[in-house]
């Protein structure tokens, strides 16, 4: 999850307690919509916005900030007032440009072990709740590997996504090579990482590695409208919806239908079936209460 691009020397010490990650909920409005607006209202007060808060250094993902996403996901994973999650990086020159190089340098393979820092990705890739990336500027090595553990990326047509690391003697660590592999393919994914070339925005979007290209400027608005039309969905179906879908990658076909089919029975257990098949019949629309 290493990229040449974050190299800046590196600051003076910090301490664990410096925040590295800024969380909003809920999340301001997107640009130019007053409540009450196309979507519903009250689906802005059900996402969250949070922010990689390191602007300085290219928002590299050290540990110290991988732990405290982790532990900020998490927090609103519990919540069940948050409905979905938009992830963004801190100014606009990128969303994360890579892993932070100057601490992974004097790394072996057993104080990696030992340190156990790499858990940190397990604990994000088991968030329940959707995230949506919204990504600006370069999205790189580990930016790269994080952006692609988010649900949908939208990212602005100045986004620049990819592997870098073969070019400084390592390879992807945090999910580079599987989910750049199951996103666009084995053949697209090998050319990628074994050259460590970047993927403009629009080829990105082509080869099917994000989901849509918006105007820079747009880049944070179109992500927190996208979130709010999700939130204003039932968020148990949501989240069910969600755990199928991602569970498409990495189950055989029977296995996958199985979880999908036991997921939808779930379904009608929940006050939002009754709600949403009531609401349909009586041609009206559905309040939702996420039980």
């Amino acid at each position: 999850m290493t990229d040449a691009r974050a190299t800046a020397p590196p600051p003076a010490a910090k301490s664990e307690a410096a925040r590295l990650v800024r969380v909003a909920f809920p999340a301001p409005l997107p640009a130019g919509r007053a409540p009450g607006g196309d979507v519903p209202g009250p689906s802005a007060e059900h996402v969250a916005l949070v922010t990689i808060d390191r602007a300085d250094q290219l928002n590299a993902l050290s540990f110290a900030l991988l732990r405290q996403l982790a532990a900020a996901l998490e927090a609103l994973d519990a919540d069940e007032a948050c409905h979905c999650i938009v992830l963004t990086g801190a100014g606009d020159r990128a969303f994360a440009a890579g892993a932070d190089i100057h601490e992974l340098a004097g790394q072996t393979p057993a104080s990696l072990l030992r340190g156990d820092e790499f858990t940190a990705w397990d604990r994000i890739a088991r968030i329940r709740t959707p995230i949506v990336a919204a990504v600006r500027g370069y999205a790189l090595g580990g930016g790269c590997e994080l952006a692609m553990s988010c649900d949908i990326i939208v990212a602005g047509d100045d986004a620049q996504f990819g592997q870098p690391e073969i070019r400084i003697g390592v390879m992807p660590g945090a999910g580079g090579t599987q989910r750049l592999t199951r996103a666009v393919g084995k053949a697209k994914a090998m050319e990628a990482i074994l050259t460590g070339r970047t993927i403009p925005a629009r080829e990105a979007e082509r080869i099917g590695l994000i989901t849509t290209v918006v105007p820079a400027e747009d880049t944070l608005g179109a992500a927190l409208e996208l979130a709010a039309r999700i939130a204003a969905l039932p968020p148990l179906a949501v989240r069910a919806a969600k755990d199928a879908i991602r569970s498409a990658s990495e189950l055989p076909l029977a296995a996958g239908l199985e979880l999908e089919r036991r997921n939808f029975f779930a379904l009608f257990g929940t006050e939002d079936q009754r709600e949403g098949m009531a609401a349909f019949d009586e041609k009206r629309p559905p309040t939702w209460t996420g039980r």
